[in-house]
């Protein structure tokens, strides 16, 4: 199961990747915990200094950004395989 963290204070780019993640879990019926961090206290402590920031299995795989959906589906597929 993967543990999924979408980080932001809720910017049109941090909901667009969490629309984004939601929608590549759906596709390819990933098992997974999605949850929101909006607390910019919080930020920091997850290893995230610019949002949106993604963050799979306890491992920062992108922040500032919002990858292409193909990019995202190959992470949860090398996070799953692990």
């Amino acid at each position: 199961m993967h543990n999924i963290k979408v980080v932001g204070s809720g910017c049109p780019n941090c909901l667009k990747l969490e629309t984004l993640v939601r929608e590549v879990v759906d596709e390819n019926s990933f098992k997974a915990n999605i949850e929101k961090v909006t607390d910019v206290n919080d930020f920091a402590d997850l290893g995230v200094f610019m949002t949106p920031g993604l963050i799979v299995n306890n491992n920062v795989l992108s922040q500032g950004k919002i990858p292409t959906k193909s990019t995202l589906e190959h992470w949860l597929n090398k996070e799953k395989n692990q």
